[in-house]
């Protein structure tokens, strides 16, 4: 029996928030122990047919954790200790922000999802900014995730997203601008063409480089198309698809699928795929596929649908921390069952 097997009940009989800042103060406490060493040699899975170079970086492989997991940065290098080929941190906004009243973030066990509408909650850039640039960071790419503060007015985003992104620039391998959150008022009202020419273009002008979008699944098909024209004419280098949805589908069991906010896992595994594929075919630049993974099989359709690398969040919270070594584990045996000498080949081999 696996250790979490013997851990989740203990976490799942506490309110959800509580459950993770529980397992972030004790991922906190080894960070700085030879603990991570341990934990390094029994998660990663080390092959050269796992890497991969996206957007001018070397990935070791090609799972990631999703924004969001470690807000304030603390723990990115005992996440790369459990196996992941890169982390992503934030979102990092410029003020200081306590994020929307609790509780404010919901399990639904038998869809394997959640719901959360934290709403930014982060100790702010300037804080963030300098943890980052007094701490040894890790040894696989870190991304930072930026958004916009809830009290900056929507003619002001550029400013703030630029602010935020200079306190974050040295430390940060790549900046993902996440105006996709459903959670922040008005926010998702940035995804149109004049907001994201003007937020992304603000951002290149300062030297963000790789600069990506997070985009929302709940966009209608030509505006994504709209946002993908933007990254086409700007240059950016890489696009996430998705963040989390306000829809809600009928599947869905668990009470909680009536509380606000936005759902993530298992029940938007299939969509977010399909708005991966949706982009592939549309443009040559390299996606980030993000939404519902928890297995091998999940991450592998996202790469054949077009998504250079995969990152992942709820799928840690039920199926806890062997999981990037169970994906990686199971990638190989998929490459090896169609014949691929890398993950690199698999790359968006289900598009017409």
């Amino acid at each position: 029996m696996r250790p979490y097997s013997l851990a989740k009940p203990v976490l799942f009989s506490l309110p959800p928030e509580t459950a993770h800042r529980t397992v972030h103060t004790a991922l906190r406490a080894v960070q700085r122990t030879p603990i991570v060493d341990l934990l390094r040699r029994q998660y990663t899975v080390a092959n050269p047919r796992l890497a991969t170079t996206v957007f001018g970086l070397d990935f070791p492989n090609p799972v990631g954790v999703a924004a969001g997991f470690d807000k304030n940065a603390e723990i990115p290098r005992v996440l790369e200790a459990l196996g992941f080929g890169h982390v992503e941190i934030g979102g990092v906004t410029a003020e200081r922000q306590p994020g929307n009243p609790k509780p404010r973030m919901f399990r639904l066990p038998e869809d394997g999802a959640l719901i959360n509408r934290m709403g930014f909650n982060n100790e702010g850039a300037d804080r963030i900014g300098r943890r980052l640039d007094s701490e040894p960071q890790p040894d696989v790419p870190l991304g930072v995730n930026i958004g916009k503060s809830k009290s900056t007015p929507l003619e002001a985003a550029a400013d703030d997203y630029l602010y935020t992104y200079e306190r974050v620039a040295e430390a940060g391998d790549y900046f993902a601008v996440n105006v996709s959150s459903p959670n922040t008022p008005g926010l998702r009202s940035l995804q149109d063409r004049d907001s994201l020419e003007a937020i992304l273009g603000t951002l290149k002008d300062a030297g963000a480089r790789p600069l990506l979008v997070k985009l929302s699944p709940d966009l209608a098909r030509p505006a994504i198309e709209d946002a993908l024209a933007v990254v086409e004419d700007l240059g950016l280098d890489g696009v996430i698809a998705t963040n989390t949805t306000t829809s809600r589908p009928d599947s869905l069991q668990n009470p909680n699928k009536a509380e606000t906010g936005g759902l993530s896992g298992k029940p938007i595994e299939g969509e977010a795929t399909d708005l991966i594929r949706f982009i592939a075919e549309r443009t040559d630049t390299p996606i980030i596929g993000v939404g519902g993974i928890s297995d091998a099989e999940g991450a592998y359709e996202k790469i054949r649908a077009g998504a250079s690398i995969v990152q992942l969040y709820t799928g840690l919270v039920f199926e806890g921390p062997a999981l990037a070594r169970d994906i990686n584990r199971g990638l190989l045996e998929l490459l090896d069952r169609d014949g691929f000498d890398s993950i690199e080949e698999a790359v968006g081999v289900d598009l017409q």
